[in-house]
Protein backbone atom coordinates (compact mmCIF):
# COMPACT_ATOMS: atom_id res chain seq x y z
CA UNK A 1 0.00 0.00 0.00
CA UNK A 2 1.41 3.41 -0.73
CA UNK A 3 2.25 6.20 2.11
CA UNK A 4 -0.73 8.08 0.77
CA UNK A 5 -3.30 5.33 0.89
CA UNK A 6 -1.69 4.30 4.74
CA UNK A 7 -2.25 7.19 5.70
CA UNK A 8 -5.83 7.79 4.89
CA UNK A 9 -6.59 4.03 6.09
CA UNK A 10 -5.05 5.06 9.27
CA UNK A 11 -7.55 8.29 9.70
CA UNK A 12 -10.85 6.25 8.23
CA UNK A 13 -9.85 3.69 11.38
CA UNK A 14 -9.14 6.15 13.89
CA UNK A 15 -12.69 8.49 12.98
CA UNK A 16 -14.96 4.86 12.56
CA UNK A 17 -14.01 3.54 15.76
CA UNK A 18 -14.77 7.17 17.73
CA UNK A 19 -18.05 7.82 15.41
CA UNK A 20 -20.46 7.66 17.83
CA UNK A 21 -18.91 9.94 20.73
CA UNK A 22 -19.85 13.18 19.27
CA UNK A 23 -23.28 12.09 18.55
CA UNK A 24 -24.61 11.04 21.84
CA UNK A 25 -23.11 13.73 23.30
CA UNK A 26 -24.62 16.50 21.33
CA UNK A 27 -27.45 14.93 19.15
CA UNK A 28 -29.50 15.43 16.20
CA UNK A 29 -13.08 34.92 11.59
CA UNK A 30 -10.60 36.41 11.45
CA UNK A 31 -9.06 34.74 8.49
CA UNK A 32 -9.71 32.23 5.46
CA UNK A 33 -13.26 32.02 4.35
CA UNK A 34 -15.11 32.43 7.56
CA UNK A 35 -16.28 35.98 6.53
CA UNK A 36 -16.40 35.29 2.71
CA UNK A 37 -19.01 37.68 1.30
CA UNK A 38 -22.06 37.71 -1.21
CA UNK A 39 -25.27 35.68 -1.15
CA UNK A 40 -25.74 32.24 -2.29
CA UNK A 41 -29.38 32.70 -4.32
CA UNK A 42 -31.87 30.04 -4.09
CA UNK A 43 -31.52 29.39 -7.89
CA UNK A 44 -28.22 28.49 -7.64
CA UNK A 45 -27.36 24.66 -6.99
CA UNK A 46 -26.95 23.13 -3.56
CA UNK A 47 -25.57 19.78 -4.57
CA UNK A 48 -23.01 19.91 -7.87
CA UNK A 49 -20.63 16.79 -8.78
CA UNK A 50 -16.84 16.73 -8.95
CA UNK A 51 -14.44 15.00 -11.44
CA UNK A 52 -14.88 11.25 -11.12
CA UNK A 53 -11.95 10.21 -9.31
CA UNK A 54 -10.75 13.37 -7.98
CA UNK A 55 -10.11 12.37 -3.98
CA UNK A 56 -11.46 16.06 -2.69
CA UNK A 57 -10.61 16.45 0.97
CA UNK A 58 -10.06 20.36 1.48
CA UNK A 59 -12.56 23.48 -0.08
CA UNK A 60 -11.75 27.23 0.22
CA UNK A 61 -13.23 30.12 -1.26
CA UNK A 62 -12.42 34.12 -1.57
CA UNK A 63 -13.99 37.11 -1.88
CA UNK A 64 -15.74 35.71 -5.24
CA UNK A 65 -18.38 32.67 -5.82
CA UNK A 66 -15.81 30.36 -6.58
CA UNK A 67 -14.82 27.45 -4.33
CA UNK A 68 -11.36 25.47 -4.63
CA UNK A 69 -11.03 22.09 -3.89
CA UNK A 70 -8.16 20.25 -3.46
CA UNK A 71 -7.05 16.54 -4.71
CA UNK A 72 -5.59 13.88 -2.73
CA UNK A 73 -5.18 11.66 -5.41
CA UNK A 74 -2.46 13.76 -7.66
CA UNK A 75 -2.51 17.98 -5.59
CA UNK A 76 -4.61 18.79 -8.94
CA UNK A 77 -6.89 21.99 -8.17
CA UNK A 78 -10.10 22.58 -8.75
CA UNK A 79 -12.57 25.56 -9.54
CA UNK A 80 -15.95 25.43 -9.28
CA UNK A 81 -18.94 28.47 -10.09
CA UNK A 82 -21.11 28.31 -6.99
CA UNK A 83 -23.59 30.01 -9.63
CA UNK A 84 -23.80 27.09 -11.88
CA UNK A 85 -21.90 24.16 -10.45
CA UNK A 86 -19.66 23.95 -13.57
CA UNK A 87 -15.92 23.86 -12.93
CA UNK A 88 -12.81 23.02 -14.38
CA UNK A 89 -9.05 21.86 -13.47
CA UNK A 90 -7.11 25.46 -12.53
CA UNK A 91 -3.91 24.21 -11.27
CA UNK A 92 -1.93 20.95 -12.21
CA UNK A 93 -0.50 19.29 -9.35
CA UNK A 94 2.91 17.30 -8.88
CA UNK A 95 1.45 14.05 -9.17
CA UNK A 96 0.88 10.87 -7.09
CA UNK A 97 2.55 11.25 -3.60
CA UNK A 98 1.61 14.98 -3.61
CA UNK A 99 -1.98 15.34 -2.29
CA UNK A 100 -3.60 18.47 -1.36
CA UNK A 101 -5.67 18.29 1.55
CA UNK A 102 -6.33 21.00 3.39
CA UNK A 103 -6.56 24.82 1.66
CA UNK A 104 -7.05 28.56 1.87
CA UNK A 105 -6.61 31.29 -0.65
CA UNK A 106 -5.48 34.83 0.31
CA UNK A 107 -3.29 37.45 -1.48
CA UNK A 108 -3.81 36.03 -4.79
CA UNK A 109 -2.84 32.86 -4.40
CA UNK A 110 -3.85 29.52 -2.39
CA UNK A 111 -2.06 27.73 0.79
CA UNK A 112 -1.74 23.95 -0.03
CA UNK A 113 -1.49 21.57 3.09
CA UNK A 114 0.53 18.59 1.29
CA UNK A 115 -0.69 15.07 3.34
CA UNK A 116 2.53 12.73 3.70
CA UNK A 117 4.64 14.36 1.22
CA UNK A 118 5.11 16.32 3.86
CA UNK A 119 4.95 19.75 1.58
CA UNK A 120 3.34 22.90 2.14
CA UNK A 121 2.90 24.42 -1.55
CA UNK A 122 1.66 27.97 -2.79
CA UNK A 123 -0.18 28.28 -5.93
CA UNK A 124 -0.67 31.57 -8.41
CA UNK A 125 -4.82 32.47 -8.40
CA UNK A 126 -4.30 34.20 -11.96
CA UNK A 127 -2.07 31.78 -13.54
CA UNK A 128 -2.48 28.54 -11.66
CA UNK A 129 1.51 27.98 -11.30
CA UNK A 130 3.05 26.47 -8.39
CA UNK A 131 5.10 28.62 -6.77
CA UNK A 132 6.73 27.78 -3.81
CA UNK A 133 7.28 24.29 -2.54
CA UNK A 134 8.11 23.96 1.29
CA UNK A 135 9.88 20.61 2.82
CA UNK A 136 8.45 20.46 6.15
CA UNK A 137 10.27 17.11 7.24
CA UNK A 138 6.73 16.33 8.76
CA UNK A 139 5.18 13.16 8.39
CA UNK A 140 0.78 14.49 7.39
CA UNK A 141 0.67 18.15 6.28
CA UNK A 142 -3.28 18.22 6.82
CA UNK A 143 -4.39 21.99 7.30
CA UNK A 144 -4.00 25.66 7.09
CA UNK A 145 -5.27 28.77 8.12
CA UNK A 146 -4.15 32.43 7.44
CA UNK A 147 -3.67 34.98 9.88
CA UNK A 148 -2.71 38.70 9.30
CA UNK A 149 1.19 38.04 9.22
CA UNK A 150 1.26 34.24 8.77
CA UNK A 151 -0.05 30.47 7.71
CA UNK A 152 -0.47 28.16 9.84
CA UNK A 153 0.04 24.59 9.49
CA UNK A 154 -1.17 21.38 11.10
CA UNK A 155 1.36 18.08 10.95
CA UNK A 156 -1.49 15.05 12.13
CA UNK A 157 1.61 12.74 13.43
CA UNK A 158 4.08 15.50 14.95
CA UNK A 159 3.47 17.71 18.08
CA UNK A 160 4.05 20.60 16.05
CA UNK A 161 2.83 23.55 13.52
CA UNK A 162 4.57 24.83 10.57
CA UNK A 163 4.86 28.83 10.28
CA UNK A 164 4.85 30.29 6.85
CA UNK A 165 5.67 33.98 7.50
CA UNK A 166 3.47 36.37 5.23
CA UNK A 167 4.77 40.12 4.03
CA UNK A 168 2.51 42.71 4.10
CA UNK A 169 1.33 42.11 0.74
CA UNK A 170 1.07 38.28 1.73
CA UNK A 171 3.94 37.24 -0.13
CA UNK A 172 5.15 33.68 1.50
CA UNK A 173 8.39 33.83 3.61
CA UNK A 174 10.65 32.05 6.04
CA UNK A 175 8.86 28.54 7.43
CA UNK A 176 9.73 27.76 10.82
CA UNK A 177 8.57 25.31 13.32
CA UNK A 178 6.31 25.67 16.32
CA UNK A 179 6.45 22.37 19.16
CA UNK A 180 3.33 21.97 20.36
CA UNK A 181 3.28 21.98 24.61
CA UNK A 182 0.65 22.62 27.95
CA UNK A 183 -2.42 20.26 27.56
CA UNK A 184 -1.44 18.73 24.06
CA UNK A 185 -1.09 14.99 24.46
CA UNK A 186 0.34 13.29 21.00
CA UNK A 187 -1.62 9.77 20.34
CA UNK A 188 0.59 7.07 18.68
CA UNK A 189 -1.27 7.68 14.79
CA UNK A 190 -3.36 10.29 13.28
CA UNK A 191 -4.04 13.31 16.13
CA UNK A 192 -4.12 16.86 14.80
CA UNK A 193 -6.29 17.86 12.06
CA UNK A 194 -8.48 21.35 11.44
CA UNK A 195 -7.36 24.62 12.36
CA UNK A 196 -8.92 28.04 12.80
CA UNK A 197 -8.56 31.52 14.95
CA UNK A 198 -10.26 32.70 18.23
CA UNK A 199 -12.88 34.74 17.78
CA UNK A 200 -11.23 37.66 19.06
CA UNK A 201 -7.62 36.73 16.63
CA UNK A 202 -4.90 36.00 19.56
CA UNK A 203 -4.85 32.64 18.97
CA UNK A 204 -5.14 29.41 17.18
CA UNK A 205 -7.83 26.58 17.69
CA UNK A 206 -6.73 23.23 16.55
CA UNK A 207 -8.46 19.48 16.38
CA UNK A 208 -6.24 17.10 18.73
CA UNK A 209 -8.55 13.98 17.60
CA UNK A 210 -6.84 12.08 20.37
CA UNK A 211 -6.97 13.73 23.59
CA UNK A 212 -9.59 12.53 26.25
CA UNK A 213 -11.94 10.98 23.36
CA UNK A 214 -11.57 14.71 21.23
CA UNK A 215 -10.57 17.73 22.56
CA UNK A 216 -10.51 21.19 21.06
CA UNK A 217 -7.33 23.13 22.54
CA UNK A 218 -6.78 26.76 21.75
CA UNK A 219 -2.62 27.50 20.94
CA UNK A 220 -0.56 30.25 21.98
CA UNK A 221 1.11 31.26 18.57
CA UNK A 222 4.02 32.47 20.31
CA UNK A 223 4.46 29.84 22.68
CA UNK A 224 2.97 26.95 21.42
CA UNK A 225 1.56 25.57 24.90
CA UNK A 226 -2.35 24.15 24.06
CA UNK A 227 -5.31 24.52 26.91
CA UNK A 228 -8.10 22.32 26.39
CA UNK A 229 -10.80 24.25 25.14
CA UNK A 230 -14.67 23.82 27.74
CA UNK A 231 -17.10 22.67 25.08
CA UNK A 232 -19.12 21.51 28.25
CA UNK A 233 -18.53 17.82 27.52
CA UNK A 234 -18.84 17.49 23.56
CA UNK A 235 -15.62 15.11 22.24
CA UNK A 236 -14.27 16.01 18.82
CA UNK A 237 -13.29 12.41 17.74
CA UNK A 238 -14.11 12.85 13.92
CA UNK A 239 -12.93 16.54 13.94
CA UNK A 240 -11.41 18.08 10.77
CA UNK A 241 -12.54 20.93 8.77
CA UNK A 242 -13.50 24.01 11.27
CA UNK A 243 -15.40 27.11 10.37
CA UNK A 244 -15.37 30.39 12.59
CA UNK A 245 -18.34 32.89 11.66
CA UNK A 246 -18.18 36.03 13.71
CA UNK A 247 -18.51 33.44 17.20
CA UNK A 248 -20.72 30.79 16.03
CA UNK A 249 -18.00 27.67 15.36
CA UNK A 250 -18.61 25.07 12.68
CA UNK A 251 -16.72 22.00 13.35
CA UNK A 252 -17.06 18.62 10.57
CA UNK A 253 -17.48 15.07 12.29
CA UNK A 254 -16.27 13.55 9.15
CA UNK A 255 -17.27 9.95 9.11
CA UNK A 256 -20.42 10.86 11.58
CA UNK A 257 -21.96 12.77 8.65
CA UNK A 258 -22.24 15.88 10.44
CA UNK A 259 -21.43 19.39 11.72
CA UNK A 260 -21.57 19.86 15.22
CA UNK A 261 -21.89 23.70 15.66
CA UNK A 262 -20.79 25.67 18.79
CA UNK A 263 -21.00 29.55 20.44
CA UNK A 264 -17.33 30.33 21.07
CA UNK A 265 -16.46 33.37 23.75
CA UNK A 266 -14.14 35.89 22.74
CA UNK A 267 -11.21 34.22 23.62
CA UNK A 268 -11.99 30.89 22.32
CA UNK A 269 -11.67 29.58 26.00
CA UNK A 270 -15.23 28.08 26.15
CA UNK A 271 -17.66 26.65 23.88
CA UNK A 272 -21.50 25.84 24.17
CA UNK A 273 -23.37 23.52 22.29
CA UNK A 274 -25.86 24.78 19.57
CA UNK A 275 -27.26 22.01 17.16
CA UNK A 276 -25.64 19.28 14.99
CA UNK A 277 -26.65 19.73 11.30
CA UNK A 278 -26.98 16.44 9.02
CA UNK A 279 -28.05 16.15 5.86
CA UNK A 280 -28.94 12.86 3.53
CA UNK A 281 -26.60 14.20 1.05
CA UNK A 282 -23.62 13.70 3.32
CA UNK A 283 -20.86 11.28 2.35
CA UNK A 284 -18.32 11.86 4.67
CA UNK A 285 -17.65 15.74 4.29
CA UNK A 286 -14.95 16.81 5.53
CA UNK A 287 -14.29 20.15 5.29
CA UNK A 288 -16.39 23.42 5.11
CA UNK A 289 -16.40 27.13 3.37
CA UNK A 290 -19.10 29.41 3.35
CA UNK A 291 -20.58 32.16 0.76
CA UNK A 292 -23.32 34.00 1.48
CA UNK A 293 -25.98 32.13 3.74
CA UNK A 294 -24.59 28.53 2.85
CA UNK A 295 -21.84 25.96 3.92
CA UNK A 296 -20.10 24.43 1.27
CA UNK A 297 -18.42 21.09 1.58
CA UNK A 298 -16.84 18.29 -0.32
CA UNK A 299 -17.89 14.73 0.32
CA UNK A 300 -14.73 12.66 0.83
CA UNK A 301 -16.20 9.22 0.46
CA UNK A 302 -13.30 7.64 2.58
CA UNK A 303 -15.91 4.48 3.32
CA UNK A 304 -14.89 3.61 -0.40
CA UNK A 305 -11.36 2.11 0.63
CA UNK A 306 -9.93 1.82 -2.67
CA UNK A 307 -11.14 5.25 -4.79
CA UNK A 308 -10.71 4.43 -8.68
CA UNK A 309 -10.68 6.58 -11.37
CA UNK A 310 -14.86 6.26 -11.84
CA UNK A 311 -15.46 7.04 -8.01
CA UNK A 312 -17.77 9.82 -7.91
CA UNK A 313 -17.60 12.57 -6.00
CA UNK A 314 -19.38 16.20 -5.39
CA UNK A 315 -19.91 18.69 -3.10
CA UNK A 316 -22.64 20.34 -1.55
CA UNK A 317 -24.24 23.10 0.79
CA UNK A 318 -26.45 23.18 3.84
CA UNK A 319 -27.82 26.33 5.37
CA UNK A 320 -26.04 28.14 8.21
CA UNK A 321 -27.31 28.23 11.51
Amino acid sequence: MAPTARSFARRRLLTGAAALTGAALLGGTAGGTAYAAGTAKPAWPDQFPLPDGFQPEGITIGSKPFAYFGSLANGDIYRASLATGRGSVVSKGLGTGHPTVGLKTGHGRLFLAGGDSGEIRTVDLRSGAIEKVYATGGTFVNDVILTPGAAWFTDSFKAQLYRVALTKHGEPGALTTLPLSGDWVQGTDFTANGIERTPDGRALLVVNCFADGGTLMRVDPRTGAATAVDLGGAKLPNGDGMLLLGRTFYVVQQSQNAIDVFRLNAAGTKGTAITRITDPRFRIPTTAAAWGDRIYLPNARFDVEQPTPDTDYDAVAVPQV
